[in-house]
């Protein structure tokens, strides 16, 4: 079979049979009239044995290491084993990782869903993103530390989002509570 026989046969991409031939997975002889590689029915054995393992999480590098066993007449299910073993409690962790970062998405878009677009000015670069509690550290300390500027950054954003709250109103910023400029601002 020429590769894209075997790709055909075995349902992916040439390519994807080129990269694991590049990667030492198959080994595909050479006809030697015209170069072209030629695979056999173990080939497709192979390469089927290689999705199964792709399906299951493992990384080229660790098929490899499967693969050799085997080629070499030992047994790779103990080391399959020991890297599934090792690796599930991190596909887990990665999971409830996801599942955080799915809820601040949900929470942002819910908080975002009446906020106006807002332009950057210099200060601000995305109002929607800057409305967004920082992640803290668990530290207390982290949390002193920022404390200060984080109350006059919100000062300054909380300004700014009554300026273009009113502004999308059709109101004047001076009659928004904090929105008549200071005696900085007017300086």
């Amino acid at each position: 079979m020429k590769v894209s026989e075997l790709a055909r046969t075995a349902g992916v991409t040439a390519e994807t049979v080129r990269h694991y031939v590049r990667e030492g997975l198959l080994a595909p002889q050479r006809h030697p009239d015209n170069g072209y590689q030629l695979f056999e029915r173990g080939d497709l054995e192979r390469l089927r044995f290689i999705q199964r393992a792709r399906t299951l999480g493992f990384g080229v590098a660790e098929i490899r290491d499967i693969l050799t066993h085997a080629d070499h007449g030992d047994s790779p299910c103990p080391m399959v084993r020991d890297l599934l073993a090792s690796r599930l409690p991190e596909i887990h962790a990665r999971i409830a990782e996801l599942q955080a970062l799915a809820a601040r998405m949900e929470q942002a878009l819910d908080a975002w869903a009446e906020m106006p677009d807002g332009t950057p000015d210099g200060h601000s670069l995305c109002r929607l993103i800057e409305s967004f509690p920082e992640p803290l550290g668990s530290k207390e300390s982290n949390k002193e530390l920022n404390k200060e500027s984080d109350k006059e950054l919100n000062k300054e954003s909380d300004k700014e989002l009554n300026k273009e709250l009113n502004a999308a109103r059709g109101e004047d910023d001076s009659s928004a509570p904090g929105g008549s400029p200071s005696t900085e601002e007017t300086q």
